[in-house]
């Protein structure tokens, strides 16, 4: 795609833009469960820039608009974002709202969707805009979708169950415990944004977005241990449903706001680094007593069982197992055969779907050789497919995900001898990772 078909996209945003009142437009690289990866759906960075990395963000005003992205992802920007139609800034060196503090003119109006944004960010952002004496104002209606003609339907893949052989511990067990650590703390009821979260808690799974093996949904756990689960119904096989008994209530994703009208007598949880910003405005309206904490399920979550040690472990041994016939077939093959970037990608893949329990990718592939190695995620495409060759490093970077575990690994490959310069760096990056592995860390 070329720099018209976006500069006539951004066009169209800022007619939108001036339509609903507003001077700005903050864009974040995100869905409304606040995912790193999202569902096609939602790729709205990619629709107004080109940009297909996995972390970044555009503030739109009426005669400039801003790109942001970090480390990772600087030179992938460089090389996809039209710089004629935005300016490129690194987070580390400059954050959104640093940016709007600097440009936003006085008295302007910046609208935000308030389900793309945590109730953090948008906190954050106020505050921001503020110093500039401009304001923050949630759109009705997402404004770049009223330009999206096109945009990709919801997904809608189906949920299902995660054995007990694989998750080590029932849903009901873990519903309880969650709900005693809330009565204890005297809360009525947590809300759980994060559909890995909803996911664990349930031991289910999904296919809505590419390397998470997860369902987009939401849900309310209560003290009494009951959760209403907020997931569109044709996703949920009726088996599924029946397994959960009267315990798990099924909701459609748009009843949300009437479940959260009957929170209004109760004490109610949720993470503001994770909960979207819509979900605190329509909790304030039912004058619920809001409780700002983590989510309770992100540490039960982290803290694996026996069950879920075992299977990280044999994940990785099984892994293992496609990376070692890779390596030996790219040592037999990378010299008389043109092997290219992406041919090698395909064939580590081919490898890892003869594993048993293989479910998908757990990250987009970096299979880079020479300069593109250095592109920290680069990712191989049919324009800019290279050749491994003599003389090169190739750097392969990839992941499974099993059943029982995911796996994520990384590799440096020589091509031919190595040059001193690249013995060198190589070993410097390694005795860097070993020292860091080896590092006690004081408590606190």
């Amino acid at each position: 795609m070329k720099s018209p078909l976006f500069s006539e996209r951004m066009s169209a945003l800022r007619r939108e833009i001036a339509s609903a009142g507003l001077d700005g437009l903050l864009v974040p690289k995100t869905d409304e469960y606040q995912n790193e990866y999202v569902p096609p759906c939602a790729e709205r960075i990619e629709f107004l820039s080109g940009f297909t990395g996995s972390a970044g963000s555009i503030v739109v005003l009426k005669d400039k608009a801003a790109f942001f992205t970090d480390g990772r992802y600087t030179l992938q920007a460089a090389k996809q974002v039209p710089k004629e139609l935005f300016a490129l800034f690194d987070v580390t060196d400059k954050l959104p709202a640093k940016w709007l503090e600097e440009n936003a003119p006085k008295g302007s109006k910046i609208g935000y969707d308030p389900w793309l944004h945590s109730v953090d960010n948008v906190d954050l952002l106020r505050k921001a805009l503020a110093k500039a004496e401009a304001k923050l104002v949630p759109a009705k209606k997402n404004l770049v979708d009223l330009v999206w003609k096109d945009k990709p339907a919801p997904p809608a893949a189906q949920v299902t169950s995660l054995d007990i052989t694989y998750a080590g511990k029932e849903s009901s067990e873990k519903r309880q415990e969650i709900a005693a650590a809330l009565k204890k703390k005297n809360i009525g009821a947590a809300i759980l944004t994060d559909p890995a979260s909803v996911a664990w808690l349930l031991n289910v799974r999904g296919g809505d977005v590419a390397f998470t093996p997860l369902p987009l949904s939401r849900a309310i756990i209560h003290d009494d241990a009951s959760v209403e689960w907020f997931v569109a119904a044709e996703k949920v096989p009726q088996a599924l449903a029946s397994q959960f008994g009267a315990q798990v209530a099924i909701h459609s994703p748009n009843n949300l706001p009437e479940s959260l009208k009957r929170l209004s007598s109760k004490t109610v949880l949720l993470d503001a680094m994770r909960t979207p910003s819509a979900v605190m405005d329509m909790l304030r309206e039912t004058q619920a007593k809001i409780e700002r904490g983590e989510d309770p399920c992100a540490l039960p979550r982290a803290i694996k069982n026996k069950t879920e040690l075992s299977g990280m472990r044999a994940a990785n041994e099984r892994d293992s197992i496609a990376v070692i016939n890779f390596l030996s077939w790219l040592d037999a093959h990378w010299k008389k055969d043109r092997i290219t970037e992406c041919a090698a990608e395909r064939q580590l893949l081919a490898f890892r779907r003869r594993l048993p329990l293989f479910q998908c990718p757990s990250f987009a592939t970096i299979s880079g050789t020479g300069e593109h190695g250095a592109i920290v995620h680069y990712e191989a495409t049919e324009e800019t497919d290279a050749t491994l060759s003599e003389g090169q490093l190739y750097l392969l970077d990839s992941g499974g995900q099993y059943l029982d575990g995911t796996t994520d690994v990384t590799r440096t490959i020589a091509l031919g001898a190595p040059t001193i310069e690249m013995q060198q760096n190589f070993t410097r990056v390694l005795k860097g990772h070993i020292a860091l592995a080896s590092i006690c860390f004081p408590q606190g």
